[in-house]
């Protein structure tokens, strides 16, 4: 086993921390017109055209959001994690809207974040990247599931405030 030398280390530091445990990634800052956020639905056709027409040929992100089920405020449980399968399911979801987006004509990133709070992830991933359109994927709750899901759409325009439009699109 070969180790590399401290000069080709990553810029954002080792990989691993002082007791083994793997670091996750920082979040990515490339710039983009508009984010393309999923709480783990598949993203529709529709969204990919609406984001193509408000980009006008400036780079489009993609956020999928694999949930963690449960409360902060209780041990962690590895159960409540989302399994590998569900996180290929998301990186599918992401992979597939990017090459969409490319094949449009305009260049795309995907991001796969693993929350509980998918607005704050959505919100804080817009403000890293700069983005004045974010459309939110809105999947197709009603009821009291929507009551207590709540509408991820308005959660995020209301963190982000007046500087980013935020509009939901339905699957």
């Amino acid at each position: 086993m070969t180790v590399a030398p401290a000069e080709a280390t990553p810029a954002h530091g080792p990989v691993r921390s002082k007791f083994g445990r793997r670091k996750f990634d920082k979040q990515p800052t490339q710039p983009a017109a508009v984010l393309i956020a999923s709480n783990g639905e598949k993203i529709p056709g529709a969204a990919v055209r609406q984001a193509l027409r408000l980009s006008a040929g400036e780079p489009v992100a993609v956020v999928t959001i694999a949930r963690i089920y449960g409360s902060s405020l209780g041990l962690p449980n590895p159960g409540l994690m989302p399994t590998r399968k569900e996180m290929e399911e998301q990186k599918e979801i992401a992979s597939r809207t990017v090459s969409a987006l490319e094949k449009g004509g305009v260049e795309a990133w995907g991001q796969v974040a693993a929350t509980r709070k998918a607005s704050k992830t959505i919100a804080q991933a817009a403000v890293a990247r700069g983005v004045r359109y974010v459309l939110v994927v809105r999947p197709e709750k009603t009821g009291w599931r929507l009551v207590v899901e709540g509408d991820v759409a308005k959660e995020v325009a209301h963190k982000l405030g007046a500087d980013v439009t935020v509009e939901g699109v339905a699957p």
